[in-house]
């Protein structure tokens, strides 16, 4: 059954993602190369090199300083975050920088998987594009362990890198 953007956002509000902005796409079905998951991971590796400048957003993710390390020089994910496509390949999205964005995988990651499943069938589906590359939930985003001085530390590591890549 069909739904509507106001009902795709109730949805969302009741998996506590009532700030996830929408894109409405029509799905039509694209062959996927078979070498895609190859690319698809050197991407991710680019991906997470490239959150330097998600500090901000990276902050209320509890990371780890080891883990923040390993994520922003593209070698490692820590666990229960998943990179994402904002369109899924099979119905059209490309592999590229701009389709991809991080959150936790759960419950963030599993419920909008329920969220696009449940919308299976349909002419029209409803698909989560978070202004950032980084979602976090803005219930999630008002305070974190640490508080600012996990986010001036993560800062100043980021800024560091940078420097050292003399980006």
């Amino acid at each position: 059954m069909q739904i509507s953007k106001e009902t795709a956002e109730k949805k969302l509000a009741g998996m506590n993602m009532k700030d996830m902005p929408l894109m409405n796409i029509t799905p039509s079905l694209c062959t996927v190369s078979p070498d895609w998951f190859k690319t698809y991971k050197k991407l991710c590796r680019e991906f997470m090199s490239s959150l330097t400048d998600s500090v901000q957003e990276l902050v209320f993710m509890n990371i780890k300083q080891d883990d923040f390390m390993e994520l922003i020089m593209g070698r490692k994910l820590p666990e229960n975050l998943s990179i994402r496509f904002r369109i899924p390949l099979v119905w059209g999205g490309k592999l590229e920088l701009e389709n991809l964005f991080m959150c936790r995988t759960f419950p963030q990651s599993h419920n909008l998987d329920l969220f696009i499943i449940d919308q299976q069938g349909n002419d029209n589906i409803w698909l989560p594009n978070p202004a950032k590359k980084v979602y976090v939930p803005t219930h999630t985003a008002s305070g974190g362990d640490g508080g600012n001085a996990t986010e001036d530390r993560l800062s100043q590591l980021a800024a560091q890198l940078a420097n050292d890549r003399d980006i």
